[in-house]
């Protein structure tokens, strides 16, 4: 399918144009002759707009361009922002333990095909990468996602937008999501996750931080703890006090 979008957006000193023309083939995202431009603008954006951060996260090994409180739309305007939620530049507790899980345990992603679902900024993948996964794919219906972080993606793993849960699943030998069992979403996650580990002996992780929702699911007499991390002070600042996530 040959899709193209376009929005601009003119705030102040700078403009903003996003144009996107791209062939969209499922797991794959192919940028013709605008990649230079796109990822020109793209870069520009997310260094305006976010914080490079390393240190106040569970994880100080790898840094990533994050909202904080000093970045400018931590409190503007909701309608000046130009995305949807920007899940993509936020780093929340389930992914920050599901990442120093794996660089504490790189033995349970080396060599082996990792999927991650729902992967908000990227760290989940970039983790599972560095230490030794074989392939990664990273999945978010998000396409702001793949937008704003195709820089590490072309080094690190592979993005697809479409929603993969309820599909025919590949044989992934390592499954990794947080903070996903909300709403309708928890019955057709949990469907799909069951049916990846009879089909394909997919191993699962999830990181919570122990949600109503996900503590009261029916999957959650099947998992046991693997971790149990505490968070830093500016984690919990962000995240209303909040302060320990956990593996299972």
């Amino acid at each position: 399918m040959l899709t193209c979008s376009k929005r601009v957006m003119i705030t102040g000193k700078y403009i903003i144009v996003l144009l996107l023309l791209v062939l969209l083939i499922p797991g794959k995202l192919l940028v013709g002759c605008f990649f230079p431009l796109l990822m020109g603008q793209f870069t520009k954006f997310k260094i305006k707009t976010t914080e490079i951060v390393s240190s106040r996260s569970l994880t100080p090994e790898i840094s990533l361009g994050l909202f904080t409180p000093i970045c400018r739309f931590w409190t503007e305007k909701p309608e000046l922002w130009p995305f949807p939620d920007p899940h993509w530049a936020i780093y929340r507790p389930g992914g920050q333990a599901m990442a120093r899980y794996l660089f504490n345990n790189p033995e349970v992603s080396g060599g082996r095909k990792v999927l991650v679902l729902g992967c908000d900024c990227g760290a989940s993948a970039i983790a599972a990468k560095l230490t030794g996964a074989s392939r990664v794919v990273a999945n978010d219906i998000d396409p702001s996602f793949i937008i704003l972080n195709i820089s590490a993606s072309f080094y690190y793993y592979s993005c697809c937008h479409y929603n993969m849960i309820g599909s025919k699943p590949d044989a992934w030998d390592l499954i990794l999501l947080g903070d996903m069992f909300y709403d309708d979403l928890a019955d057709r996650l949990h469907k799909w996750l069951q049916t990846c580990i009879t089909t394909h002996g997919a191993q699962v992780l999830i990181g919570d931080l122990g949600w109503a929702q996900f503590e009261s699911h029916d999957i959650r007499r099947l998992l046991h703890k693997l971790a149990h991390f505490e968070l830093p002070d500016s984690v919990k600042e962000e995240n209303y006090r909040l302060t320990n996530s956990t593996d299972f």
